[in-house]
């Protein structure tokens, strides 16, 4: 077999292998030599090295053979047995290496993502769990609260639909980040996927506790000018909807209330200070947990995680996500011809497969499809006639999706800090609750 996979399976049948002495001296001259060596050309030197000096050039080997993985040009199959390489390579580390747990994390980390990115998911997570392990080794040997791999084992579990295990697995990941306070941001990442776990399991009571925590924090990190007003207003638009789910209307209220004072100051005001953009990821998490509302996913599929931001989804995940938009907008497409013949049979499923189409795309649009702002912000309105149209027929049912468009729209607008609108969409949603003078709603 030639080319690098060939490299690849020759150099693991060969391993053990006695090594001619012409290979090592023009291995030391790869290493030696002036001028710049390729990634491949330093592998091959590893590969030959490591098996004459194994505690100099193991690690070394390992962790060129995870920046070679990365090599764009190389197909998802070679990046991943570079990965697999990797692992192994790792693994003969002598144990009484310092650095050999974080040398097989790390490896272990780099290969669970080529696992989950040519569909070997149960691999994948099984790489998880053995890397919880060794965080979980690391923390009871260094006294420290952190252990690593919790987060990723929870997204995992999620994404599987083990939501009971993900809700233990993200509350004891909140446990330990908790008392170590904000961290700069940090651990309001935490707490959103500690939220949508416990949601996901079930455990409504425990989620809504979690959620004033998160909010309490962000409105204390807004007084003091450690972090926008917008984060703590999109924590507050999710917060009421789900307290209203869970029939807490005085409380969903005054979480409404608190928003209107924040959207008002911004419209006039905007944010007292610059920020580097983060709230706009903060936002599309939170779209993503009320939208679930509005999915359907199909039994024994993965699924996106929730409460977790796109970078962090496993691979498959995420291109299956982002690529189902076409094959939706042709759902949407032909059923809004049937909607406009039968609309008591067609609209309301209209409004609901529309939204969750919206949501993803707005989520992309996030995620690096900067370009196309103005075609996402016309979905959102697309979303409002079309609740409004369902209200026209149906006003018990579909003054509720007019209340869900509005705050949709709202929320992208404040993302794109358009304020003004924004706040406008908002007191539109208060009116329709008969809450424009605080009421309980």
């Amino acid at each position: 077999m030639s080319g690098i996979l060939g490299d690849i399976q020759n150099s693991a049948m060969n391993y053990s292998a006695k090594i001619d002495q012409d290979d090592i001296l023009r291995a030391r001259n790869v290493l030696l030599a002036s001028g710049r060596r390729t990634p491949r050309e330093e592998v091959g030197a590893y590969r030959v090295l490591a098996q004459v000096s194994p505690a100099a050039y193991l690690p070394r080997l390992v962790k060129a053979l995870q920046h070679l993985s990365y090599d764009p040009s190389h197909r998802p199959e070679v990046s991943l047995a570079l990965c697999e390489e990797a692992v192994a390579a790792a693994r003969t580390v002598d144990p009484a290496e310092p650095e050999r747990a974080n040398l097989l994390y790390e490896a272990l980390g780099t290969c669970q993502r080529g696992l989950y990115e040519v569909g070997r998911r149960a691999e994948g997570l099984a790489m998880r769990a053995e890397m919880l392990a060794i965080g979980r080794a690391q923390a009871e040997t260094s006294r420290s609260r952190a252990i690593r791999g919790l987060s990723e084992w929870a997204s995992g579990l999620s994404e599987e639909g083990r939501y009971v295990e993900a809700a233990d697995a993200a509350t004891e990941l909140a446990a330990t980040a908790l008392p170590g306070g904000p961290a700069e941001g940090g651990l309001a990442w935490i707490l959103l996927q500690w939220i949508a776990a416990l949601r996901d399991a079930g455990r409504s009571e425990e989620a809504l506790a979690a959620f004033k925590t998160l909010v309490d924090m962000e409105a204390a990190e807004a007084v003091n000018d450690r972090g926008p007003i917008a984060c703590h207003l999109f924590a507050l638009f999710e917060y009421a909807r789900m307290l209203g789910t869970h029939g807490r209307r005085r409380e969903a209220a005054a979480a409404r209330q608190e928003a209107l004072v924040l959207l008002t100051e911004l419209a006039a005001t905007g944010e007292r200070k610059s920020w580097s953009g983060y709230q706009s990821s903060y936002w599309a998490v939170l779209s993503l947990m009320s939208g679930a509302e509005s999915e359907r996913p199909r039994p024994g599929e993965p699924r996106p995680p929730s409460g977790v931001v796109t970078l962090r989804w496993s691979p498959d995940v995420r291109r299956d996500y982002f690529d189902s938009r076409d094959a939706l907008r042709d759902e949407v497409d032909a059923l809004a011809t049937r909607a406009a013949e039968d609309p008591e049979s067609h609209l309301a499923e209209l409004v609901r497969l529309h939204r969750v189409f919206t949501i993803r795309s707005a989520v992309h649009w996030e995620a690096g499809a900067r370009g196309c702002t103005e075609h996402t912000g016309a979905l959102f309105d697309e979303g409002v006639e079309l609740a409004l149209r369902w209200s026209r027929h149906r006003p018990a049912e579909g003054t509720p999706a007019v209340v869900r468009s509005l705050l949709d729209r709202s929320a992208f607008r404040a993302t794109t800090r358009e304020f003004g609108p924004a706040l406008d969409d908002f007191r539109e949603v208060l009116r329709q609750l008969g809450e424009e003078c605080g009421s309980d709603g």
